[in-house]
């Protein structure tokens, strides 16, 4: 059975098609742009050109989009009804949408990838795998704000997580590579990408995560601000006269590594800033001091929580590609840490998980319907 998945963001639709069986990507692209001069309309004309792509006579990988069994979706917010990843129905689909005063950014570009598929794929089941589902083993004390709880009966209001698909990914890999059962290990998982989440992943159970609510929470990202005390906002906010649309622009997009380097979101740029003179440099510098004070931080908080440690795993873009920042957090815990953990770098594949997940789903479900027939 082949499993189309889609990742459907503002401006994107990134796809990659597998052969899960053989654990076998047999074609990935991305669609960008969309809606923009030169580019396609909408999300519906971006899966028709997936689509085309991989039915296209000369250079398809498949000659027929029948040939596709199973389709996965990365939906980023599931709330609280969502613990797992889950067949689409239209009740479902209700539930995201509903969703989506949560992550305004994140699940309505899903939704449009999700009707463009039942459109033009009419027939093919499909999944939905959360970023919020593998945090939803947290006990309520890690998860609940120290807020009256009425805003959480009332709202919602508590820590979420999200990052979740490429955490389980990656403290799964560490199980095989440890050749130890996932049930027996302690994990400290980091997703250091643009953004960034770090999780405590204790017997494959996530009991804390460093997002909370929004993925504005937690550590120093690309241009999100992490952690930080609510009444510095409420301050920055009557000294400035900003509004609270501005408030969020600056704490999601003008902040972070960009906001302390003034020179990039990007570590690339700032590694290259930090290796000058003068200020420029001096600013790049406490940007990466600060990125790893953050990461050693939680790695010694979670530590704790789990009452152990077995392995610290970096991955995403900064975890995999800068493996100084893993030997240096190593060296300056060595005192702190248990002495048996090991500090691994391993590349995510959180496609892969949703292939997987959406492989799994359908073929249970065809297999239900053959046993009751």
């Amino acid at each position: 059975m082949l499993i189309l998945v889609i990742n459907c963001g503002s401006s994107s639709a990134k796809y990659q098609l597998f052969d899960v069986k053989k654990n076998r990507s047999l074609a990935k692209g991305v669609v960008e742009r969309i809606g923009q001069a030169g580019s396609c309309r909408d999300h519906r004309a971006a899966i028709e050109i997936i689509v085309d792509t991989l039915t296209e006579k000369e250079r398809g990988v498949i000659t027929s989009k029948d040939e596709i069994g199973g389709i996965g979706h990365r939906v980023v917010h599931g709330g609280e009804e969502f613990t797992a990843s889950t067949l689409l129905t239209g009740k479902v689909i209700r539930s995201i949408e509903r969703y989506s005063e949560l992550a305004p950014l994140h699940n309505p570009p899903s939704l449009s990838g999700i009707k463009a598929c039942s459109e033009i794929l009419k027939g093919i089941p499909q999944v939905a795998v959360f970023d919020t589902s593998f945090h939803h083993t947290m006990p309520r004390s890690a998860f609940l704000y120290g807020l009256p709880l009425e805003y959480y009966t009332k709202y919602g209001i508590r820590r979420y997580g999200f990052h979740g698909t490429s955490h389980r990914f990656v403290s799964e890999e560490a199980a095989r590579i440890l050749r130890r059962p996932a049930k027996g290990l302690k994990l400290i998982t980091c997703h250091l990408g643009n953004g960034c989440s770090m999780a405590a992943v204790s017997g494959g159970r996530s009991i804390d995560t460093s997002m909370g609510f929004t993925p504005l929470e937690g550590l120093l990202m690309g241009t999100r601000s992490g952690d930080l005390d609510p009444a510095a906002v409420l301050y920055i906010l009557e000294k400035e006269g900003l509004t609270f649309a501005r408030v969020n622009d600056i704490l999601n997009k003008e902040s972070g590594l960009l906001g302390i380097s003034g020179v990039s979101n990007d570590m690339r740029d700032i590694l290259k800033g930090a290796r000058g003179r003068g200020a420029r440099a001096k600013r790049c510098k406490l940007a990466i001091e600060m990125f790893i004070y953050r990461i050693k931080k939680y790695i010694g908080a979670y530590q704790a929580a789990m009452g152990g440690l077995d392995a610290v795993i970096f991955t995403a873009g900064v975890g995999e590609n800068n493996p100084w920042i893993v030997k240096r957090v190593a060296g300056e815990l060595k005192e702190v840490v248990s002495k048996k953990a090991k500090f691994l770098i391993i590349p995510t594949n959180e496609e892969l998980l949703i292939a997987r997940d959406a492989y799994n789903i359908i073929k249970r479900r065809r297999d239900n319907a053959k046993s009751e027939t």
